[in-house]
């Protein structure tokens, strides 16, 4: 009795931390979007939105409510429609990173929109590096789908490598503050969590510590690279 005790209680707390993620992450994504996209015909602001921003708005909210599904789906033990969607997901998420990837380069380095002072081919390096950190967890998750632990907190990194551009968009901060508080933000979501599980565990988790380490050095590296010559240099040959 006391064995399936100490096995439950772990598996309880994985249990509310991706309940709140699937809650947790649509609501952050339509906070963050509601003002320029979601809500923008309530609100006396410019549209930003061509075909290309509205396909990006559909395969990222397909995204997002896929990712809550799924973590609903092992909620309720619905194991088999879950690895079955977990397939399709597949294709999605290919979908999800053409797709915006598409949108970001129209974006930043045909329509060369970027947040005053900011070079657009500089900026560029974030939408990117979201996109990287995306693959990578995603990759990881499939490649671990047999090992329950890795393959959930994969999951759960690539929602919070999604939220720093909903981040970015609410007006929390000084605008001085706004990139510190994007990025810094989800990473001390992923450090909190890591902790969570660990302490609920009673061990680290190495893959999903790693993926935490990595969401920490995105942060700096992001900066580094985007201030480069070398970055703007092969930014400006893609640019048309």
């Amino acid at each position: 009795m006391a064995v399936n005790v100490q096995t439950l209680g772990p598996r309880l707390a994985d249990r509310k931390l991706f309940l709140i993620a699937a809650v947790a992450f649509p609501l952050i994504v339509l906070i963050g979007y509601f003002r320029s996209y979601y809500g923008s015909f309530l609100f006396d602001v410019p549209s930003v939105a061509n075909s290309l921003v509205h396909a990006h708005g559909l395969v990222m909210s397909v995204w997002v409510l896929y990712f809550t599904a799924q973590a609903l789906l092992i909620r309720t033990k619905k194991v088999k429609l879950h690895m079955t969607l977990g397939m399709a997901g597949i294709g999605l998420a290919a979908t999800v990173v053409v797709v915006g990837m598409a949108t970001a380069y129209d974006a930043q380095l045909v329509r060369g929109a970027a947040p005053p002072g900011v070079n657009p081919h500089a900026f560029f390096i974030l939408p990117v590096s979201d996109m990287l950190l995306f693959v990578t967890f995603f990759a990881g998750a499939i490649y671990y789908r047999k090992r329950k632990i890795e393959h959930k907190s994969l999951m759960l990194l690539t929602a919070i490598a999604f939220l720093p551009a909903a981040l970015f968009r609410l007006p929390v901060v000084a605008p001085e503050y706004a990139m510190l508080w994007a990025f810094g933000t989800p990473a001390m979501l992923a450090a909190a969590t890591l902790g969570w599980h660990t302490w609920k565990h009673g061990k680290l988790n190495r893959v999903f510590a790693g993926g935490v380490a990595l969401v920490f050095a995105a942060i700096p590296m992001r900066f580094v690279v985007m201030g480069s010559n070398s970055w703007l240099t092969f930014v400006g040959w893609l640019a048309p």
